[in-house]
């Protein structure tokens, strides 16, 4: 069954998996960074996704250190080397490196790897785990 859809409805559609923006994520993000922590964000991503979400929520893109997106690297989450790929760029060892993702392939894409993976379940995840560690 073909719908007929303009090129901006689907686009419209297609960015709407973009949930609201979590301050409170982005406060911890600010307050590892204060704390002289380096602070990355690997996305998988689509063209569209490339251009919407960055200009969309300009907060990320000011509480991370770099943004790292599957489109302009050519590999996705959870093959092996995209997490190589932000490893070596960034210098960080596996041990030394925390990863969240809400997509449990992906967490265990990079657990293979030696890198901490924590499956993001809903919004308390990420500020419960930080809770501990930034107190």
């Amino acid at each position: 069954m073909a719908l007929p859809l303009s090129y901006e409805q689907f686009s419209h559609g297609w960015q709407a998996v973009f949930v609201a923006l979590r301050p409170e994520v982005i406060a911890i993000m600010h307050k590892l960074r204060e704390q002289g922590h380096r602070v990355v964000v690997l996305s998988n991503t689509n063209r569209l996704h490339t251009t919407f979400w960055p200009e969309e929520y300009p907060e990320i893109r000011d509480a991370a250190d770099h943004i790292y997106l599957s489109q302009d690297l050519g590999m996705r989450k959870p093959e092996a080397r995209i997490y190589q790929h932000v490893l070596q760029a960034e210098g960080f060892s596996p041990s030394d490196t925390v990863f969240f993702d809400d997509n449990a392939d992906n967490i265990e894409g990079a657990n293979q790897l030696g890198i901490t993976s924590i499956l993001v379940k809903d919004k308390t995840t990420i500020p419960d785990y930080f809770a501990k560690v930034l107190c």
